[in-house]
């Protein structure tokens, strides 16, 4: 990945928002998932709320998905971007 041309996965195959960050920075580290975590990797929960961010995507009360938004946050020396459709974008921070 380069900085200012980010990578784009669609994680929206059945997996819930704060999963599919943890698999798409891991796949950008070149680690498995679950080696994502501290001391080498910062948690996602220091930086957003998973259940939070799962909600937010989540469908409406009556099934419907939701037409529209996107959040961006800084997690692991990436700048990660997901949006309405489960699109996932990484851009690496710069120092």
């Amino acid at each position: 990945m380069t900085e200012g041309d980010g990578d784009s996965v669609d994680m929206s195959c059945q997996q819930t928002p704060s999963q599919a960050v943890v698999e798409a920075v891991a796949a950008a580290e070149g680690v498995p998932p679950e080696e994502l975590c501290p001391p080498a990797y910062e948690s996602l929960y220091t930086v957003v709320d998973p259940e939070a961010l799962d909600s937010l995507f989540a469908s409406q009360p009556d099934g419907i998905q939701r037409p529209n938004g996107e959040i961006s946050f800084p997690f692991c020396e990436y700048d990660v971007t997901i949006e309405w459709n489960g699109e996932i974008t990484l851009e690496e921070l710069s120092d």
